[in-house]
């Protein structure tokens, strides 16, 4: 009696939920990444929710020495959008990393649209700086650890209180579009953190949602072209100064400037999806800091996903199984010693293979294989880390 009851209560509920699916497999412009997401409506109301969720295992051994298996819920991520007014849109994203070691919001904008060839946009936005950064869900790509270049050169996710203008230009098979925005950028620690080397990534601080610690912004952009039967290419720019040389209205210090430039592509050829980006750091170093600080750094990656197998496999329709291979190096000083003119180390090379499942577009279960040979600044014998990683994503 209280199931019968209780079936038109869950029969009312389930009608207020409408979910608007989305293939985010299928190809289109970077830009719209952070729109191109499965939600789930309210009833008839302009609020839509949606997310994702990843964990993964690990096991790595360096130079035959390993701390064993381990296990982790990396992310989950939980996305809010509304249509505010006509052609005023917001959208956020709140993430917690490694169960609750980390909380953020990665992303809180509104989006006023004039036309599709300019738009506003203001709040914490994703810099178009790459396109990895612009499209980093973990459950649209086939291997467990995101690209080095786009995680210790390009400091990924990098998101930033700004605004700016954004739009397409449309032509036969064919889009343009393009990004630009101010933001209030890194700050010191890219070269005062406990890395002990130029590190981009300590360069994100909590403090810079709340104010410019020099109040000069720094400059983000990026153009893209996509050819619907070819792909897409995209060149993007980060940069500005990033020291505090303003004190209470006085300038203190030099500026000190860095300056990040990549490119990116993907393309498919017959079955095989192709992904690629590369970037080329230039920042300004204080000479008493000393050699280990790279005033340029550079690296890149291309990865192939190739699918081997489409069916109904376990009962899950539509199923597709992908061979996957990425191949990437950065090197976190270009250059030589000013002493001995040799050639200064401090780099990484990896190869990565794997193995991936999606029941669905939005789900992917997977396994990869990481070699790396490490290099540290003097050039002394190859560090080898080799590890297992089985894990999974998916979009909710």
């Amino acid at each position: 009696m209280l199931v019968m009851v209780g079936l038109p209560a869950f029969a009312q509920i389930d009608s207020l939920f409408t979910r608007s699916p989305r293939d985010t497999t299928q190809n289109a412009v970077v830009q719209d990444a952070i729109y191109n997401r499965p939600f789930i409506t309210l009833g008839k109301t302009s609020t839509a929710v949606g997310g994702y969720v990843e964990g993964n295992t690990n096991y790595f051994s360096t130079d035959g020495v390993s701390e064993g298996f381990s296990m982790e819920l990396r992310r989950f991520n939980i996305f809010l959008y509304s249509t505010i007014a006509r052609r005023i849109k917001f959208l956020s994203e709140l993430e917690f990393e490694h169960g609750t070691e980390e909380i953020s919001l990665e992303t809180a904008l509104v989006d006023f649209e004039v036309n599709p060839a300019f738009n506003l946009r203001a709040g914490i936005i994703v810099a178009p700086i790459g396109a990895f950064n612009q499209r980093h869900d973990s459950p649209l790509w086939e291997f467990i650890e995101r690209p080095l270049v786009a995680t210790q050169l390009i400091p990924s996710t990098l998101s930033e209180v700004g605004f700016g203008v954004h739009g397409k230009v449309y032509g036969r098979n064919k889009v343009f579009t393009y990004d630009v925005y101010l933001v209030n950028g890194l700050r010191d620690d890219v070269i005062l953190s406990a890395e002990g080397r130029t590190f981009l990534s300590a360069g994100k601080n909590p403090r810079m949602f709340g104010e410019d610690n020099n109040g000069a912004p720094m400059l983000t952009g990026k153009v893209a072209f996509r050819h619907r039967e070819v792909g897409e290419i995209g060149l993007s720019y980060y940069g500005g100064a990033y020291n505090t040389f303003r004190r209470d209205g006085a300038v203190v210090s030099a500026k000190t400037r860095l300056g990040i430039y990549a490119l990116d592509f993907n393309t498919q050829i017959r079955k095989a999806v192709i992904n690629g980006e590369f970037a080329f750091v230039t920042v300004d170093v204080p000479v008493t800091a000393g050699p280990a600080f790279g005033t340029r750094q550079q690296g890149g990656y291309v990865e192939v996903v190739y699918p081997v197998l489409s069916r109904t496999m376990l009962s899950y329709e539509e199923t597709v199984l992908n061979l996957n291979l990425r191949v990437e190096s950065i090197d976190y000083n270009v250059g030589t010693f000013a002493e001995t003119g040799l050639p200064v180390g401090d780099e990484i090379r990896a190869i990565v293979p794997g193995v991936s499942l999606r029941p669905s577009a939005n789900t992917v279960l997977r396994a990869n294989y990481r070699y790396h040979w490490t290099k540290d600044l003097l050039r002394n014998p190859t560090v080898r880390t080799a590890g297992l990683q089985v894990g999974f994503a998916s979009y909710f």
